[in-house]
């Protein structure tokens, strides 16, 4: 097989395409020929070796990437023969291995393809069952209405595409923030009521002006930093703060007299809070998957990336060149 190994902690180089012997099922698991495979920022942090994240720093060599769709082409001597030749979708949590033309999973997270309807593709699938679970998990803390403001940074993100999406769904007004004017663009396309370019000059005063000093009732807030700040004080009294990242490096700082000052609520929709509720990770990955198949969401897939061209994808995630989804896909497919 055909795999992306790191050796090394360190820059998007350090990603190699290497040559690796066939995968073979221990009992419990399945093969999958990948055809798709995820990108995340995370990814991006592990590459690096950042401690402090989600993921504890792997043991090395190790092959990357946790989120994998495609044909399960081998099984484990456990296993029921009526999942081979299966199209599946998996998380892989703490195991990667994604960034490869084969992958093992346990067969209790494989989700069936088939169940979702003959037109769900592998990249929307992967779109869906770690980002797009992570969304689910968002949006059953914010608890939208109707009635909401919704404010949602990174907009033209994985994350960010869906929560417009959602919010728009329901009724909410939705403002839209993201880099650049085909970004910009974009999120009102998605159905944002309000775009605006967070990378120009005082962009909170011209989301504030666009309120007509009506203050949102809700802001998402993946970016953190300085961004993340702004966005907080755009809140009306008895708003909500649900923060789920720090894609800037740093988190929104807060204190408690910030949110006793206006009647505030700050939520963090992160990964023990949503391993921790009923029906845990498994059942928002399902919730995430059934929304794509039925329409409900539409998650936003960029240009793929061939497998050999893992580093590529990762520079381009790091300066946020990409829209919506990074995937890679076995070099025969993308050729």
């Amino acid at each position: 097989m055909h795999a992306i190994r790191l050796h090394e902690f360190g820059p998007a180089e350090n990603l190699l395409y290497e040559r690796l012997p066939d995968l073979v099922c221990e009992p419990g698991q399945v093969r999958i020929a990948v055809e798709a495979a995820g990108v995340h920022l995370v990814d991006t942090m592990i590459r690096k070796g950042v401690e402090g994240g989600p993921f504890p720093s792997p043991q090395l060599p190790m092959v990357p990437g946790r989120e994998v769709a495609g044909r399960v082409d081998a099984i484990g001597p456990d296993v029921h023969a009526g999942w081979l030749g299966r199209r599946v979708v998996a998380h892989l949590g703490m195991a990667s291995g994604g960034y490869a033309d084969q992958a093992l999973a346990p067969v209790e997270s494989l989700h069936d393809l088939s169940e979702l309807g003959p037109d769900m593709s592998s990249e929307v699938a992967v779109a869906m069952i770690g980002t797009g679970r992570t969304t689910m998990g968002i949006l059953e803390v914010a608890d939208l209405q109707e009635s909401d403001v919704v404010v949602i940074t990174a907009a033209a993100g994985g994350i960010g595409n869906l929560l417009v999406q959602a919010a728009h769904g329901i009724g909410a007004t939705v403002v839209g923030l993201a880099g650049g004017v085909a970004k910009v663009d974009l999120v009102r396309r998605l159905g944002a009521d309000i775009a605006v370019d967070y990378s120009a000059p005082d962009w909170a005063g011209a989301v504030a002006d666009a309120l007509d000093c009506r203050g949102a009732t809700v802001a998402f807030d993946g970016v953190g930093g300085d961004a993340g700040r702004k966005v907080f004080e755009l809140l009306a009294p008895g708003g909500r703060f649900v923060m789920f990242g720090w894609s800037s490096g740093k988190p929104t700082e807060l204190s408690s007299a910030d949110l006793y000052a206006r009647g505030l609520r700050a939520d963090a929709a992160v990964g023990p809070r949503m391993r921790n509720r009923p029906g845990g990770l498994r059942e928002l990955e399902t919730v995430a998957l059934h929304a794509a198949g039925s329409g409900q969401l539409r998650p936003l897939v960029g240009e793929p990336f061939p497998l050999a061209e893992a580093a590529a994808a990762h520079r381009a995630v790091e300066h946020r060149a990409t829209v919506g989804k990074t995937i890679l896909v076995p070099d025969d497919v993308a050729a």
